[in-house]
């Protein structure tokens, strides 16, 4: 075992004379004096050195400095600058680009917008006084289009040339007339109109269609007139029919005085619901066994004879076509149909022609005695 240094000598044992160690390292002299205690100053919290801050309300003293940051260190709002105008006095409008990405200088660029303006009002004199901004939108519109298409050399010539093509145009009455627009606007109207004339039909591309008589009698068309005169009751008010809408026998009113139906406008289909078929109503999703209907109006009648309809209203043939006659080769119609207490009569027809423009399209005026239901 390794000898003591005799390092802790100069300390009085701990266990004094109860020390049971057959050396210890400790010193058992009775003159040597015990260690001092550790004493650790706590100071309380009314004694702390720690500033306090200041209470909100409590008032500043004379002669302080105030709490706000000097003004220096405050943020302000940055000044409202004036908003730039749009147009100028005389209303022509103000060209608003980056000069340093014009390749045309801005002040030339300015006096040509003037130019476009000044044939833009003298064009749509007719128009600008329900429409006073349309002359400076088109002319900012036609500008930027020919600044566009065009170099800096050209683009000068491409105005002067845009200007002597708005002197041809036809004075416009309303703002679906052809001459309203830009030139790029007019050019892409003439193209739609050029795509639309592409797709006309002609007689030739329908003839394999046509339908023989016997076609036309399977599907249901009539073809023969009946032999009973035509229009003599034109008008069922007053007497009996069965409703088209919930099938039972009414009163034939006009519309003011009609009686209330309820009824389902939508069509039973058969669905199934737990492991059972049921049949419903695409209208409301209500079985077809409840009697109640989902829609209230009035009782309406439908027929579909050729000798009631003539009664109605007399059946007639068309005129055969003359060689000088004008007829279209190819017309489309469609007709808008009411309820009336005539049955149910044609109320608008349309026609347009093989390239689809509107040849017709009018109100159809009910005949006397026949109102609407």
């Amino acid at each position: 075992m390794f000898s003591s240094l005799g390092l802790f000598q100069s300390l009085r044992c701990p266990d004094g004379p109860g020390c049971t160690r057959p050396r210890c390292i400790f010193s058992h002299k009775k003159d040597i004096l015990p260690p001092a205690a550790l004493v650790i100053p706590i100071k309380s919290a009314s004694t702390s050195t720690v500033p306090t801050k200041r209470p909100i309300s409590s008032p500043i003293r004379p002669g302080a400095a105030p709490s706000e940051p000097p003004r220096k260190l405050q943020k302000l709002a940055p000044p409202q600058r004036p908003v730039p105008a749009s147009h100028t006095n005389d209303g022509v409008p103000i060209l608003r680009v980056n000069a340093a990405q014009s390749l045309v200088p801005v002040p030339v660029r300015q006096t040509m917008l003037k130019t476009l303006y000044d044939h833009f009002v003298v064009l749509y004199h007719s128009v600008l006084p329900k429409h006073p901004s349309l002359a400076s939108e088109h002319a900012l519109k036609q500008e930027e289009e020919i600044y566009k298409k065009s170099s800096k050399l050209t683009y000068r010539n491409a105005v002067i040339t845009c200007a002597a093509a708005l002197k041809r145009r036809a004075i416009p009455d309303s703002l679906n007339h052809d001459s309203v627009g830009t030139e790029g606007e007019l050019a892409a109207r003439a193209e739609a109109r050029k795509s639309r004339q592409a797709l006309r039909l002609s007689r030739d591309n329908l003839e394999p269609y046509i339908m023989s008589k016997e076609d036309l009698e399977s599907w249901g068309y009539f073809v023969e007139i009946p032999d009973a005169p035509g229009g003599i009751e034109p008008s069922l008010e007053g007497k009996l029919a069965k409703c088209e809408r919930c099938a039972q026998p009414f009163l034939v009113k006009r519309k003011e005085e009609a009686d209330k139906c309820v009824y389902h406008w939508g069509k039973p289909f058969t669905t199934t619901a737990g492991g059972e078929k049921t049949r419903i109503y695409n209208c409301c999703s209500r079985p077809v066994a409840d009697s109640e209907g989902c829609t209230h109006g009035p009782h309406v009648f439908y027929e579909n004879k050729a000798e009631v309809l003539h009664i109605r209203h007399p059946f007639s043939f068309l005129e055969s076509p003359s060689p000088t006659s004008t007829a279209l080769d190819v017309a489309a119609l469609d007709c808008e149909m009411i309820y009336t207490t005539g049955g149910m009569r044609v109320a608008r027809v349309s026609v347009v022609d093989g390239a689809g423009k509107e040849v017709l399209d009018e109100f159809v005026r009910m005949d006397d005695g026949v109102e609407i239901m």
